[in-house]
């Protein structure tokens, strides 16, 4: 049995149609009938019934089919990884991340690529969690950092680091001795968040926070990244509650950041990547920048 047989069956399976299926194959009909019958003759049972109307699957066909085209997927995926290994040494990694990573470290762990991989191109997509799972399993990104929860079946995750919320308002010189201190004081201040459908997973955790607080926050103004946030926040628009890794890359602001105590709340920081992406970059970024504590 050659892969020919097998392909010639698969078309003929897909085609039910033996004329239909030499041209397709661009082979006349007879040989391609005695193709058919010499695999059935290996196989020692019949694939396909035939009469002057038309041809079906037997149901030993049917079987064969499923595990035919099980093979050329197989076939077809390898073929990429293969294609992958060639061109990792020269070609482009593809990196997606929430703006609410620290990017600093993302900037660090490029550099040592650079050493690691000097022909190697990177691309950097500021994308969230929904859009850069969407683009991770259509291969359109090899790998993301994220924040939990992903929900894909296709996708290998790793924890990267628990990052706990922290209240930021504009810059102030008050002090809150108490979370009752402070939910008063945020209950009369209107929230900058991002918006529910943009990060749904965000928005609940903010509510819990809140709902813990014993209030329920006015979310005034939306915005799709977490740079806006901030800088509406320092613009004197309201306040928000953010992951507490944001405090070192934007101390710069005037703003102040006020840490929560006694609210168990957090938010899980993740890598993920496709498990058929056999790009040796890929590895190597991985690993290192699994070593990030946030």
């Amino acid at each position: 049995m050659e892969l020919r047989h097998l392909l010639y069956f698969k078309t003929v399976a897909e085609e039910l149609h033996f004329t239909k299926a030499a041209a397709k194959l661009f082979i006349s009909q007879p040989p391609l009938s005695r193709q058919i019958k010499e695999l059935e003759e290996e196989l020692a049972v019949q694939l396909f019934t035939r009469d002057n109307k038309r041809v079906t699957l037997t149901d030993a066909g049917k079987y064969f089919k499923a595990e035919v085209d099980t093979i050329f997927a197989r076939l077809e995926e390898s073929k990429s990884i293969v294609r992958q290994i060639h061109l990792s040494v020269s070609g482009e990694l593809k990196i997606g991340y929430i703006s609410s990573v620290y990017q600093s470290y993302l900037a660090e762990i490029l550099k040592a690529m650079r050493k690691e991989f000097p022909h190697i191109k990177t691309g950097l997509f500021e994308l969230p969690t929904i859009s850069q799972i969407k683009a991770l399993e259509q291969g359109k990104l090899d790998v993301g950092i994220l924040r939990a929860p992903v929900i894909s079946e296709k996708l290998i995750v790793k924890t990267l680091f628990f990052d706990p919320f922290i209240v930021v308002i504009p810059f102030s010189t008050e002090k809150f001795n108490t979370n009752e201190e402070l939910a008063v004081f945020l209950k009369k201040s209107p929230f900058i968040f991002f918006n529910k459908e943009f990060a749904p997973h965000y928005n609940h955790k903010l509510l819990e926070i809140c709902q813990r607080m014993q209030f329920t926050p006015d979310i005034t103004h939306e915005a799709n990244n977490v740079h806006s946030i901030l800088q509406l926040v320092e613009a004197g628009l309201g306040v928000s509650i953010l992951p507490l890794s944001l405090k070192k890359q934007y101390e710069h602001l005037k703003i102040s950041f006020i840490e929560l105590t006694d609210i168990p709340v957090n938010t899980e920081v993740v890598v993920a990547y496709k498990q058929t992406n056999r790009n040796p970059a890929l590895k190597w970024f991985v690993e290192h920048y699994s070593n990030t504590k946030g």
